[in-house]
This record gives C-alpha cells, structure tokens and sequence, in this order.
C-alpha cells in the first residue's frame, strides 16, 4: 500500500520564518514522478521561497493544466488553494480567479506540452493582458506522460530515445513571453536551486505577468530500438494478461556555475545541455536588447538563464480595467447594483 501524505508531525526545534510556519508546513503531498525528475527540484524551490518569503499557504492559489507538470501543485504548499483545469486551459482560469479576488497570490504551473501546444492561445492572451501572476512552465521537451513523444518546444534535430531526430522548427515561449509584453521573464535550470529559488521570489514580488521557463530534464526514457528489453520490443512480442510498467529511477541532475559562464550540462540520454549564466553587468531593464541578446545565444547554441527581462513600472490587469480595490467576489448588492442614476451615466458615457 502506497500512503501519499506526509506525517504532519514536526521536530520541535525546526526553525520557523516571521509567520511561523517551519519549511515543512510547504510541502505537499509524496511525489508521485519519476525518481529524478527535475520537476520535484522545481517543486523545491517553490516551497523554499515561499517559506523565505514568509508567505501565509492559506493566501496563495495554484493552477495547473495537464501533464507531469500539472500534477507537481499537488507536490507544494499542501494549506493552499487549488484547482487542476482541463488540458491547455489554465491561463482562462487563473484569470478569472484574478479578477474575483485580487488579495490571492496566483502561481500557474504548466508543461511545454500544456502551454506549447493545445494551451498555445490560452498561454498568449494570459500574458499580454498583464495578469498579476507567476506562470512558470517546466520544460522538458517531451511529452512525459504519452512516452516521450517531441513538443513543441524540441529543438530542430534533436533526437529522441528510438533516435528519430525532430524536424519541426521549435516554439520559444522566452521569445513569446517578451513579444506579449510579459513584464518579468526568466529562465533556470531545474538543477540549479541556488538560482531558481530568487528567481521565483523575485516573480512573486513582481506586479504583473511573470514567466519563468525552467528546463527540467525528463528522466524516464531511456530505452532504445533495437533491444530486446525496450518497452516497444516487449509489447511486440508479449501476450500479457494485465498491463503494468516500470521506470527506472535516474539521479537527479545538477549543476552550479558562476554568472557570466558556460557549463555543458550531460543528460541521462548523453545529449549535451549548454547553458550561460548572465553576467553581473547585465542590464534586464531594455527589452530590444534583451531580445537581441537571447537570439544571438541561441545562435551560439547556448541557452541562457537567469532574471532575462524585468519591467520595474509595471502595471497589472487590475489596473488596465480599472477595478476597485476592494476583491470583486466581496463586493454586495450595494456595490454591484448602483441604481438606475449610476446605471444612466454610464450607458451616457458609451454614447
């Protein structure tokens, strides 16, 4: 029998912050994913912000679509809200829940393959209208859950565990998230805690659409055509009386560089990830600049991470419509129902 929650019972001596919650009041729930999986690193660094930040759980509200990453809300801050919508539709979701209730803390989690592709539209109108949250998608490349097909945010000749290189050209969510007008943008390695835990401090902080792109390296697809003992060869040639499965457990993948340099990061499959840590004399505050930096690395076949783009003036949805302070699910009949006076002037001001 599996058991999935976590004893609520804490060392007496484990260190609280200034609202007295210890790092373990965070947590979630057992993880579920592959041993390994850079997502459980993400889900790390969620807590250890939260917890520095000396967030209440109760004031926070987590979302997601479908997909490994999906499932990772359930992983952190257990004392939360929650809602796991249907495949690619978080954004909508995490939108309206904004406008209900502004006083929330919103964090959107989703997959390349949730945001990349069916929640693509879903994904562009959540950043250009400025929603107050932090949208953080892990990016792994494949999808996790259906066996490791590509989406769409493979690289144009990579190549999967069966060796088929992809030929379609890849979609750059970084480069999407500046073009919509996203006014926080960032990108870290799931193994890099040092640098993804203020990273997602900085966008909980932020007043506006924040987008953090984490690659998080897929640990489960290792087999290979050809062998015997692959999943495909197995299925081939099994007459199973029940279907059942086993993934091997991986160690998870680190890596720890200095701002400014270049480290070539070895995935479990032998591919080679490079990634550039921004220098300390970065400026994040010119988005043409930004922009032309980011396609001159990637030329370079360099990934780059850290805080990319940040808008310090930046104005949320809320302000765009010009709401009330007030939360909108708490607002009365009163409030909501002004009269016909009220009703007359504004219908006048539409003329």
């Amino acid at each position: 029998m599996t058991y999935l929650a976590k004893p609520k019972l804490h060392h007496p001596t484990l260190a609280k912050n200034a609202v007295g919650y210890t790092r373990r009041d965070y947590e979630g729930k057992i993880s579920t994913l592959c041993a390994g999986c850079g997502h459980d690193s993400i889900s790390a660094a969620i807590v250890q912000a939260c917890w520095e930040l000396d967030i209440e759980p109760h004031r926070v509200a987590k979302l997601s679509g479908i997909g490994c990453s999906s499932k990772t809300p359930d992983y952190f801050l257990g004392n939360s809200h929650g809602f796991n919508s249907v495949h690619g539709r978080m954004p909508s979701v995490l939108t309206g829940a904004n406008l209900a209730n502004r006083d929330l803390l919103y964090m959107g989690v989703s997959g390349d393959g949730d945001s990349a592709s069916i929640g693509i539209g879903q994904f562009v109108h959540a950043i250009r209208r400025g929603v107050n949250m932090v949208y953080i998608v892990e990016n792994n490349g494949v999808y996790g859950l259906t066996k490791g097909q590509f989406s769409a945010t493979a690289d144009k000749g990579s190549k999967s565990k069966r060796g088929i290189a992809n030929m379609d050209e890849p979609l750059d969510l970084i480069g999407m998230a500046m073009l919509l007008g996203a006014t926080y943008v960032g990108r870290s390695f799931s193994g890099d805690k040092r640098q993804l835990v203020p990273l997602v401090k900085g966008a909980i902080e932020h007043r506006g659409a924040a987008f953090i792109d984490v690659i998080s390296p897929c640990v489960a697809f290792n087999n290979h055509a050809g062998s015997t003992k692959s999943y495909e060869y197995v299925r081939q040639h099994n007459e199973a009386v029940n279907r059942l499965d086993f993934i091997e457990s991986r160690e998870e993948i680190t890596a720890e560089y200095a701002p400014g340099e270049v480290v070539e990061v070895p995935q479990h499959d032998g591919a080679i990830v490079r990634l550039r840590k921004l220098a300390a004399d970065y400026d994040p505050t010119d988005r043409i600049k930004v922009m032309n930096y980011l396609q001159q690395r990637a030329a370079a076949g360099e990934v780059v991470t850290g805080l990319l783009y940040i808008d310090p003036k930046a104005e949320d949805l809320h302000h765009h419509l010009n709401t009330v302070e007030a939360p909108l699910n708490q607002l009365g009949t009163r409030e909501l129902c002004p009269g016909s006076v009220a009703l007359e002037r504004i219908n006048a001001s539409l003329r």
